[in-house]
């Protein structure tokens, strides 16, 4: 029996247990109605997810060409989109995920308006995002379900008993948009009771996967920016654990945490640990900053701080701002003991900011960290802050020159110019970024490659495009051509625009609710009749 049917006989037997009081009610719409809402409470999307992601790192452990992907989104309406697009285009949603991006938060979502990514957007909006991406895509599913009972009716009106235990069994079977979110939580937003109290909300609101890094809370910068502050491990380690224990009072036990060392990039810490013997992590931490040897009290000045290193006492570099400076060249040292302390204190995967997509230089930080932890599986950020063209063709012009190819046709610090898209150097920085994922994943331990920002730049490009042609000559052919036209012969769903807004749902609801009395939208006179 179709869990389909089977609904249909409970829902049944309930409304003839009450002497005819809900004689009014239709099993058959309550049936549909239930299958059209899977997913009650965001605690029930967290833990199906959750299992989805597990599974999926174990695939991947299995063999790395298993890797998965997202793009990040800033409205539920660009998330759903993405995922009828995919399921359209590829047949399965398996693998995809979404991204909420705390940089799109701040200068998409703010009430402030648009700001820098610094966290000081509400922290509440990040739950709210999660919210609305997991409504829309719920609707995505009562839509295209919806869509299916309609056929099923119509397959049984024609009596065609064939036509309708297939479209039983694609009922019996629909692949859910539903997927999992990596949700970006900045560093935690406070302390790590605060770090705690968002992360509860972000898991009720639907998160299996929590992102969270080891910047200063209240001086955080974009990972592409200067003027990045980490913390010590200690007060890291805390907020993985206030995540970690929010994930098991709610009941998502396998609650996924991604733990983001910016430390490639950072060079300054805001504090310095409490070392209480040679060696330990406070001290290790401690190794990495610029300091100078004290030979006498005279090299103490009023207000210097003084530790003891190695067994000798110096004097850490100290700025204006009370900060303290870490030595140069220790970035990568920094970010692979950042890496293991954070897997073997209950982080599950690993983010590394990097200042370039360049496979080899993320290899070789992975395999550090995988001579000590054998599974370390990082999330990437293809970020939409590298200049891929440029880095690409840089990294072919690099192995060219060290194989001993002559390049003296290019210009390395022109090689962006539309001049060299011909080229052959060009053609192949062009084969190296479509590859990079692939590669990535398999020589670098990438388990998910994600774009951050990439609707934050479609949407930015498109509206150009449109306002400068309907605004000018082309007038509505620059909407009619550009935009509508190719919708109609691309297929997309969104050209019946009504029925992506829930037009048709409202009308099945009305004549289950009122029947024949039902007052419809879906009439003759609909104009979105014209698209077919």
């Amino acid at each position: 029996m179709s869990a389909y049917q089977d609904d249909l006989d409970t829902i049944t037997r309930l409304r003839d247990a009450q002497g005819g009081k809900w004689d009014a009610i239709n099993p058959e719409y309550a049936a549909r109605m239930k299958a059209q809402n899977r997913f009650k409470t965001g605690l029930d999307i967290a833990r199906y997810t959750a299992g989805i992601m597990r599974q999926d790192m174990a695939d991947y452990d299995a063999d790395t060409s298993q890797y998965t992907q997202s793009l990040g989104c800033w409205h539920g309406f660009i998330g759903q989109q993405k995922m009828i697009a995919i399921k359209r285009h590829h047949g399965t949603t398996s693998k995809r995920y979404l991204y909420l991006s705390g940089w799109m938060i701040a200068a998409l979502r703010s009430e402030f308006g648009p700001l820098p990514d610094q966290s000081m957007h509400e922290k509440t909006s990040v739950p709210a995002l999660i919210e609305e991406l997991y409504t829309f895509l719920r609707q995505a599913d009562a839509r295209e379900l919806g869509h299916l009972f309609h056929e099923l009716d119509e397959a049984q009106a024609k009596g065609d008993d064939v036509a309708a235990r297939a479209v039983q069994k694609r009922i019996d079977n629909y692949e859910t948009h539903v997927v999992p979110i990596i949700a970006d939580i900045d560093a935690g937003f406070g302390n790590e009771e605060a770090t705690y109290l968002l992360a509860k909300r972000m898991i009720e609101a639907g998160a299996c996967c929590i992102q969270l890094e080891n910047q200063v809370s209240d001086v955080k910068q974009c990972g592409h920016q200067d003027g990045k502050v980490t913390v010590p491990h200690e007060d890291f380690l805390a907020k993985i654990n206030a995540v970690r224990y929010a994930f098991l009072e709610l009941g998502v036990d396998d609650g996924v945490i991604v733990a983001r060392t910016d430390s490639l990039g950072a060079g300054l810490t805001q504090k310095l640990p409490v070392s209480t013997e040679p060696g330990d992590l406070a001290a290790q931490y401690n190794s990495f900053l610029y300091t100078t040897p004290i030979d006498s009290i005279d090299d103490i000045r009023e207000g210097d701080s003084v530790i003891k290193l190695d067994g000798e006492l110096r004097k850490p570099l100290r700025l204006a701002n009370g900060l303290y400076r870490f030595r140069s060249g220790t970035g990568e040292d920094r970010v692979v003991l950042d890496c293991i302390t954070s897997l073997q204190n209950g982080a599950d995967l690993l983010w590394i900011e990097t200042e370039k997509p360049h496979v080899g230089q993320i290899a070789s930080m992975v395999n550090r960290i995988r001579e000590v932890v054998p599974d370390a599986k990082l999330v990437y950020n293809n970020s939409p802050s590298f200049n891929w063209t440029l880095n690409f063709r840089q990294q072919v012009f690099d192995a060219w020159q060290a194989e001993g190819k002559d390049v003296s046709a290019y210009d390395r610090d022109q090689l962006m110019s539309a001049e060299y898209d011909a080229t052959e150097l060009a053609t192949l920085a062009d084969e190296w970024t479509r590859n990079f994922q692939r590669d990535a994943a398999r020589e670098a331990g990438i388990f998910h490659h994600l774009i951050t920002l990439p609707t934050y730049h479609t949407a930015a490009l498109s509206t150009d495009e449109l306002a400068k042609g309907y605004f000018g000559e082309e007038g509505m052919l620059a909407y009619v051509a550009g935009v509508q036209r190719k919708e109609i012969r691309s297929g997309l769903a969104c050209v019946k625009h009504q029925d992506m807004a829930g037009s048709n749902i409202g009308d099945d609801h009305k004549e289950y609710f009122s029947g024949a009395g039902a007052l419809k939208a879906g009439g003759k006179d609909n104009t979105m009749n014209q698209f077919g």
